[in-house]
């Protein structure tokens, strides 16, 4: 028969080991429900799904800034060199905002937020950025094409779509050397 204090040790580690297969459990759960596993530093441990999801993110906040830079441009009649300074602008205000409102979400200040944000998307957005730019200004008469053509919006759509392809690799190089959304991911509540 075990000495009571014997039964206690054995019980003790008995209770840290559900408590670690809890945690594991747990892990595995909350990667599931949000769709993506936390990412290593190392290259080898990254996804191409994280990769796109991280790129997807920051197209959301690009899009948005671009699309509406586009159609502000157009509008006011601006010089196709304006509309494109405008979308730029708009597409670095948007994403930087998208990212800044998850972290402020858990609970950073603003300050640690613009940091974030910064060290998050600003390769991501560039990339994206010198892509769909040139795309629309290599398209013959998408600049020039009014709100209502489909030229400006077929463009407009497939610049973006070609974006998010070539800077999916972008992402999933820098999430594996623990930048871009890597940042990010330190900072998303369990």
């Amino acid at each position: 028969m075990a000495h009571p204090a014997q039964h206690e040790r054995q019980h003790s580690g008995h209770e840290q080991h559900e408590h670690h297969e809890n945690h594991r459990q747990h892990e595995h759960r909350h990667q599931g429900e949000h769709g993506h596993a936390h990412h290593a530093t190392g290259g080898g441990g990254v996804t191409w799904a994280a990769a796109a999801q991280a790129t997807l993110h920051c197209l959301t906040g690009c899009a948005i800034g671009e699309i509406l830079g586009m159609v502000l441009g157009t509008a006011l009649g601006l010089h196709n060199g304006g509309t494109v300074v405008l979308s730029v602008l708009l597409a670095f205000v948007f994403g930087y905002a998208l990212t800044m409102r998850g972290v402020l979400g858990a609970g950073l200040d603003v300050r640690t937020a613009v940091k974030v944000a910064l060290a998050a998307d600003t390769v991501s957005i560039i990339v994206m950025e010198i892509i769909d730019n040139t795309v629309m200004v290599t398209v013959p008469g998408a600049m020039d094409a009014g709100l209502g053509d489909v030229l400006f919006w077929f463009a407009l759509a497939g610049s973006l779509a070609l974006a998010f392809v070539l800077t999916v690799p972008v992402n999933r190089w820098m999430i594996g050397k623990g930048r871009g959304h890597a940042v990010v991911h330190a900072y998303h509540q369990h």
